[in-house]
């Protein structure tokens, strides 16, 4: 049965309205790029553009790092008293927090995400900057014990300038997380949002620039994967790239650094394994799967898209699950009470309706979805698969949309097989009522986040990164803070 959503005209947002090109911050000032060349951006709930932005290329970056260079070898931030970086950090946090409803609604018109998601997601970019915010009068070195005629001690110093480039599916959330621990150790910032998902990143430019920072302390830049992105990696004035997005990316900039062996953190992707043991409680187990796999419509990298069920509990599961997706209705991302918005652009609603039909020609059985959804935009069903044997590609390789797969299993060395047999290894969860279950088999679960009675739940002070193939350091909590600072030992002979 084909369905039909009905999308109305988007709220208006002053700063998204076509016009002249959008332009990028590049050293406190706002230019187009040196080519002239822009790119559109597309409202995905209704596959109309919004407005054209700058499309940067190398001679870009190479501005961009000349300006991150001398705002950092100014020693104005980086050697700024930590009580005023941390006020700046706080004035950056608050200009979030006010224009709060307007950069939710560019989020939700520039990605589909549902409005109410969209505010959510402004808020934890806002208590970034407050957590961040505590770091810089925090970060301290230390004295060692060594002979009485020497002082040796360690102090944490900037690693210079950071890049960060960062995935559509949270832009101002992703963007926070690169942008303010790397402000808080005392760097210079170069962001390039996802081409998919400029807006928010650059009124975000707008605001930041109120804020008290030197100019060239942050620079966004707009611009494709394949030109803006890769000159980026392999730019030998950067001296830290942060990453979230594909595995298949990630490998290309780790590859790109060499020349200058910059330091690169990168969050990958994910084909997370969510385990159903038998006393689970079902109703909830089903509510976190549910939520596991269509919230921002599967566009998470953490997603529980291979969910493993106790084979003595799979048939009354399923139908739990099949009542819980039922409520995550696809809608005009606008609504209050929408839930799944559009994928976020035409190649992503290919890629995801292809992996549907894989799963079909594969042999798997669709339980719940699958069926096409007419309108102008890129929505997608939540579709669960049943039948899924954990070979295949349904099962193996990330679809980044909502589409999830059932696997039996007979006990929990078996569950702990499959769900450790992927390249991936970013998340997993685990459904039980016994504590020392979930403690076993959190241990032996190779993830590096594991849920508990719940799905997709961090804190700021949580270290989030993952095992494998799904990337390498950590973002977040205070472990964040090694990747963007230097160890420098002293030894003083008295």
């Amino acid at each position: 049965m084909t369905r039909t959503v009905q999308v109305g005209p988007p709220p208006r947002v002053h700063f998204a309205e076509s016009g002249p090109s959008k332009p990028m911050l590049i050293g406190g000032q706002w230019v187009q790029a040196a080519s002239g060349e822009t790119f559109e951006t597309v409202n995905p709930a209704n596959a109309t553009t919004i407005t054209t932005v700058a499309s940067a290329g190398a001679a870009d970056v190479d501005r961009a790092v000349d300006a991150a260079r001398r705002a950092f070898e100014d020693r104005a931030w980086s050697d700024m008293n930590p009580h005023q970086r941390t006020r700046v950090l706080l004035r950056i946090a608050d200009i979030i927090e006010a224009h709060a409803d307007e950069l939710a609604l560019i989020e939700s018109l520039d990605v589909g995400i549902p409005i109410r998601l969209a505010r959510y997601q402004i808020a934890i970019a806002a208590e970034t900057f407050q957590y961040y915010a505590g770091w810089p009068t925090k970060m301290l070195g230390t004295v060692n014990p060594v002979d009485a005629s020497v002082h040796c001690y360690t102090v944490r110093e900037p690693v210079g300038v950071c890049a960060g480039i960062i995935p559509w599916n949270g832009p101002l959330t992703m963007a926070a997380w690169k942008i303010a621990p790397a402000l808080a150790c005392g760097n210079t910032v170069i962001l390039k949002p996802a081409e998919q998902s400029p807006l928010s990143a650059l009124r975000f430019g707008e605001l930041v620039s109120e804020c008290g920072l030197p100019d060239g302390v942050v620079n966004i830049m707009t611009g494709l994967g394949e030109t803006a992105g890769a000159a980026i990696a392999a730019h030998p004035g950067i001296d830290k790239v942060s990453f979230t997005g594909s595995t298949e990316t990630g490998k290309k900039i780790l590859g790109a650094s060499v020349g200058n062996l910059k330091r690169v953190t990168l969050e990958l992707g994910g084909k997370s394994p969510h385990i159903i043991m038998p006393d689970a409680d079902l109703e909830l187990a089903a509510r976190n799967a549910a939520s596991g796999f269509c919230l921002l419509t599967g566009q998470v990298c953490v997603a529980g898209t291979r969910i493993l069920v106790h084979e003595t509990v799979h048939d009354e599961f399923a139908d739990a699950l099949a009542k819980q997706i039922a409520a995550y209705q696809v809608g005009d991302p606008f609504a209050e009470d929408t839930m799944l918005g559009p994928v976020v652009s035409a190649a992503q609603f290919d890629r995801v309706t292809g992996y549907v039909a894989l799963g079909q020609q594969e042999g798997a059985r669709i339980a719940v979805g699958g069926e096409p959804v007419q309108g102008p935009g890129y929505f997608v069903e939540p579709t669960l698969f049943e039948g899924v044997r954990n070979d295949m590609r349904l099962a193996r390789e990330e679809i980044f949309g909502p589409v999830a797969a059932l696997l039996p299993f007979r006990d929990a060395d078996e569950a702990v097989r499959i769900a450790n047999d992927t390249p991936y290894g970013l998340a997993a969860a685990v459904a039980t009522s016994d504590v020392s279950t979930a403690h076993t088999l959190a241990r032996r679960l190779r993830a590096g986040v594991v849920w508990v009675n719940t799905h997709g739940e961090l804190d700021l002070s949580f270290p989030f990164g993952g095992f494998k193939q799904s990337g390498l350091g950590r973002e977040l909590g205070e472990r964040s803070l090694d990747s963007f600072t230097e160890l420098k030992s002293v030894f003083v002979r008295l």
